[in-house]
């Protein structure tokens, strides 16, 4: 195991907590709605072992990262992500985005295209809405007061393929860190951060994945061309990364390589 250290980074309106493993280029990785950096455990692991300096952030209002979260958009937590770039890299970095992370990567990428070498979505899906049985197991998931029975149920349902096991994610909920998210995807037009300004962009989506639905090879390679680089993974949903940890890290440091030339 690569240990790893937490450092501060101090941005516009946030204090944030990142885990640090490895040396060498930078990786800064942003995870999904309402959760945090330990979700990128095996991929930071795999990631600081061929060579990169892996970067988990815990979006401000998680574990120990703070800040204003009201009145957000896309544009702060690009911002937080930013200063976080800054801090730690000396030149643009690689950028991971699981789910809503996916979307403030897009928008750094947007918005200070000088920082971003690659992209790599981890379940962006499309355009689609999620379907309606998902998005109402996905605010059960945020009921921590509820059994936790009833809550797994929802996780395994929102999240995670048909006999996938789910207990990886029982913990690692953040509630008011999902709303403060929920309300700067909603205050941000989509054609503001979804093309990612000019990167090159792995995509990894599962192919159960219901609160992302799947994007089709017409859906993003008929947008952006030869800058999307399209990974579909059966046997996983929207937690592709305790569902395939093996295949995500694979398909991410392979395509680093590549982009790093």
């Amino acid at each position: 195991m690569v240990a790893g250290d937490r450092v501060w980074v101090q941005a516009d309106g946030a204090h944030l907590n990142v885990l640090i493993r490895g040396e060498g280029p930078l990786v800064v990785l942003m995870p999904s709605l309402g959760r945090g950096a330990d979700d990128f455990d095996a991929l930071t692991q795999e990631l600081a072992g061929a060579g990169y300096r892996a970067a988990a952030v815990d979006p401000r209002g998680a574990a120990q990262s703070s800040g204003a979260t009201g009145r957000l958009t896309l544009h702060n937590y690009a911002e937080d992500l930013a200063a976080v770039v800054k801090q730690l890299g000396d030149g643009p970095a690689h950028i991971v985005g699981h789910g809503f992370g996916n979307r403030a990567a897009r928008c750094l990428a947007a918005d200070h295209p000088d920082l971003v070498q690659s992209l790599s979505l981890l379940a962006c899906g499309s355009r689609a809405d999620s379907d309606p049985e998902a998005r109402a197991a996905l605010k059960t998931c945020f009921r921590l007061d509820l059994p936790r029975e009833e809550r797994m149920q929802a996780v395994a349902l929102a999240f995670f393929a048909p006999g996938n096991d789910p207990s990886p994610w029982e913990d690692g909920w953040w509630p008011c860190v999902a709303s403060a998210e929920v309300l700067a995807s909603r205050s941000t037009p989509v054609d503001e951060w979804w093309p990612a300004g000019t990167a090159p962009m792995l995509v990894i989506q599962g192919l159960h994945d219901r609160i992302s639905p799947p994007a089709s090879e017409d859906d993003l390679q008929g947008q952006f061309g030869e800058r999307v680089s399209l990974v579909n993974l059966d046997n996983a949903a929207h937690a592709l990364l305790p569902e395939a940890p093996d295949r995500v890290a694979e398909e991410v440091v392979s395509y680093l390589a590549r982009i790093s030339g």
